[in-house]
């Protein structure tokens, strides 16, 4: 913050509030109440929050904490918080918030207008690649619970062929493995898709539905779960009585598309090269194409976190990044495959936090 000539950062975010505070609390799935952090250049947090959250910030490391009685629509917290900001050492002038991509600002716009007019000579400042740069690179207890979601989950998807029962729609499959992850120690599942279809799928992101796959399908399911507020995200393909032979096919190049981001991941390569050295394989194996964009990303207390495997993202991997590498590619037209696999880049070889899938599609 020093060397960005910044007074404080603004964050308003859960994750960035989490991160710098140590509050992790459900009740950020209610958009009543805006919650509002602020990290001076010297001295501790300081929270801006409703008052019903009092006690739970107090248990964090955080000291000094100001409440209103939220909701109050015509002033929530904006008088408080403009004081707040006023009382701080102004060296610069400057305050820091995220402002730039996969960011918002958690509060109505014109509340955010009403304390930019309420600090004068204060400017604000994008504080994107300075938040970016310290959550993309995990300590070893962010990496530990984030492996404990991914081998939860690796095991939950290993024993589901044993659970699928005849006429179970994907819907069914979706809600059996969500309630084995929990027996098995996930706190939850917020995101769980699948999709099926004969010899493979076409819709990745809507399901699951009542589809009954039948012989011949290809059922996907990709989930995103979480262990004390860290995510894994990851996908496996399962198979129906049998494995077309091009759905064979195109599992065994996105297979080898993950052997080679598995190679490529390693301190000083770009996502860039990352998704190149993956692209490669899925070219030189038919893809048509790629619609979703990338290739994998990053992985944290969001489900997925900056960069962006594709081609012109330049972010320099580090010791401690951790990744998802998701090789997919459109095979025949309407037709998907697609794999993923959750590693952490180390000093040489990337560490496999999840239990890599099989070479051969499980066949239910």
């Amino acid at each position: 913050m020093a060397a960005e000539g910044m007074d404080a950062l603004f964050l308003t975010t859960e994750p960035e509030f989490r991160y710098f505070s140590g509050f992790h609390s459900q009740f950020w799935e209610s958009p009543t109440r805006p919650w509002y952090l602020v990290v001076p250049r010297e001295g501790r947090p300081i929270g801006v929050i409703p008052e019903i959250g009092a006690a739970g910030l107090a248990d964090t490391w955080v000291e000094d904490i100001r409440t209103w009685p939220a909701p109050v629509p015509e002033d929530d917290g904006i008088s408080l918080l403009t004081g707040v900001l006023k009382e701080l050492p102004r060296k610069n002038g400057r305050l820091g918030v995220p402002l730039g991509p996969e960011t918002h600002i958690r509060m109505p716009a014109r509340n955010f207008e009403a304390l930019q007019a309420g600090l004068p000579g204060m400017n604000i400042v994008d504080a994107t690649d300075l938040v970016r740069g310290l959550r993309m690179v995990k300590s070893e207890a962010e990496i530990d619970k984030i492996r404990h979601a991914c081998l939860v989950t690796s095991d939950g998807f290993i024993a589901l062929p044993d659970a699928v029962e005849p006429g179970d729609s994907e819907r069914d499959i979706c809600r059996k493995l969500r309630m084995d992850l929990l027996r098995r120690g996930a706190d939850s599942s917020p995101y769980v898709i699948a999709g099926s279809g004969p010899g493979s799928y076409d819709n990745i992101i809507m399901g699951p539905t009542d589809r009954v796959p039948g012989r011949g399908d290809v059922l996907i399911i990709d989930t995103g779960t979480t262990f004390d507020g860290y995510f894994c995200d990851f996908d496996r393909n399962f198979a129906f009585g049998e494995v077309s032979e091009e759905a064979r096919r195109a599992h065994a190049v996105v297979y080898a598309a993950t052997e080679a981001g598995l190679a490529a991941a390693r301190p000083g390569v770009t996502a860039s090269d990352l998704c190149a050295a993956m692209w490669q394989v899925l070219e030189e194996g038919g893809a048509l194409g790629n619609d979703v964009g990338r290739l994998g990303h990053g992985l944290g207390m969001q489900l997925t976190e900056w960069p962006s495997h594709r081609l012109g993202d330049d972010t320099v991997f580090e010791p401690g990044m951790v990744l998802t590498l998701e090789p997919g590619m459109t095979f025949a037209p309407g037709k998907l495959m697609v794999h993923e696999e959750n590693i952490v880049v180390r000093d040489g070889a990337p560490e496999l936090l999840t239990l890599r899938a099989p070479e051969e599609m499980p066949v239910i």
